[in-house]
């Protein structure tokens, strides 16, 4: 689960490396996401590549996709992960990077994120 002020991973190639979260969309007073869901984040840290090759500069917010989270998620009870993981998002909710780094898992077909499943790199059942 990720809450205001939690640390997570940014596993797409948009060159944003580490972020946090500062605000859980979903309803009032909404405290966790889980996975599959949307948050605000502000990012940290950016990848060591050349500036005008980043899709996103250190201290910009923007939406973004949880896609794996330490704790058990609700798509999958089997299967949990290292780290919290995000892909960013637009204001528009289109894809920030064209490729993501992880697996996922298969449950995101039933959702309106489809499209993740994709630019992943496999499926975890």
């Amino acid at each position: 689960m990720i809450q205001k002020g939690t640390y997570v991973n940014v596993v797409d190639n948009s060159g944003a490396k580490l972020a946090m979260c500062i605000h859980v969309y979903g309803g009032y007073q909404k405290k966790y996401a889980k996975v599959g869901e949307v948050i605000l984040i502000t990012v940290k840290s950016i990848k060591k590549k050349k500036p005008e090759d980043l899709k996103i500069k250190k201290g910009e917010m923007s939406k973004a996709f949880v896609v794996a989270t330490k704790i058990k998620s609700k798509l999958n009870k089997n299967a949990t992960f290292l780290q919290n993981s995000v892909v960013l998002l637009t204001n528009q909710d289109k894809y920030l990077g064209t490729r993501i780094f992880i697996p996922l898992f298969k449950s995101f077909r039933y959702t309106k994120y489809l499209k993740a499943l994709t630019m992943s790199a496999g499926i975890v059942y």
